[in-house]
């Protein structure tokens, strides 16, 4: 069998709200932030791999100028907006000493790939996966899905996918995978 994890809230926390809130004590700029970085178009375009780190500051500031500082210092450090979820990853190894096989699935930019890479040494347990930025297709589109199959050559039938937002487990059903919506690592129990 082959598991196929997202990172975001299931392999590594993702709390844009929480980092916001650690550098602004200011609700109402941390509302304004929250909205113009990380719910922005262009966050779906670095995702995509189509908009560099520097390209969407710009975008950010140039559209709201009053908070360009405020930009600039969010998004100095953004990839403190993810920290380990150490109960889903100590079972990594589990599974492969069960025989399976462990692959990644994840929309996310180029500059937070780099920095997860560089720092969390998780990933060397995994056969392979797929980052959004380097394919330029984000989930729940069946595009990013298909390309991890013929990648990796995996059977669809074979394949259990894990992600927090039910639309992507529910796009690769659609594939002919099992789609599991993520909520805590013991949902992954249920398949080892």
């Amino acid at each position: 069998m082959n598991f196929i994890f997202d990172l975001g809230n299931v392999l590594v926390y993702y709390t844009p709200e929480v980092y916001l809130r650690g550098l602004f004590s200011d609700e109402d700029l941390v509302n304004k932030l929250f909205n113009t970085i990380f719910k922005s178009p262009e966050w779906l375009e670095m995702d995509r791999g189509n908009l560099t780190h520097d390209e969407a500051t710009d975008i950010f500031c140039a559209r709201q100028p009053q908070l360009e500082a405020a930009i600039c210092r969010t998004m100095q450090n953004f990839d403190k907006t993810f920290t380990p979820i150490h109960e889903t990853i100590e079972l990594l190894p589990k599974i492969k000493d069960l025989g399976h096989n462990i692959y990644y699935l994840s929309n996310i930019h180029q500059e937070i790939r780099d920095q997860i890479l560089a720092y969390d040494n998780f990933f060397d347990l995994f056969e392979g996966g797929v980052f959004s930025c380097d394919i330029h297709y984000i989930k729940p589109s069946p595009e990013i899905y298909r390309h991890l199959i013929d990648k990796y050559k995996l059977i669809p039938g074979e394949c259990i996918f894990f992600d927090d937002m039910k639309e992507n487990a529910a796009a690769a059903e659609k594939e002919g995978m099992k789609g599991v919506q993520f909520s805590t690592a013991e949902c992954v129990l249920d398949f080892m």
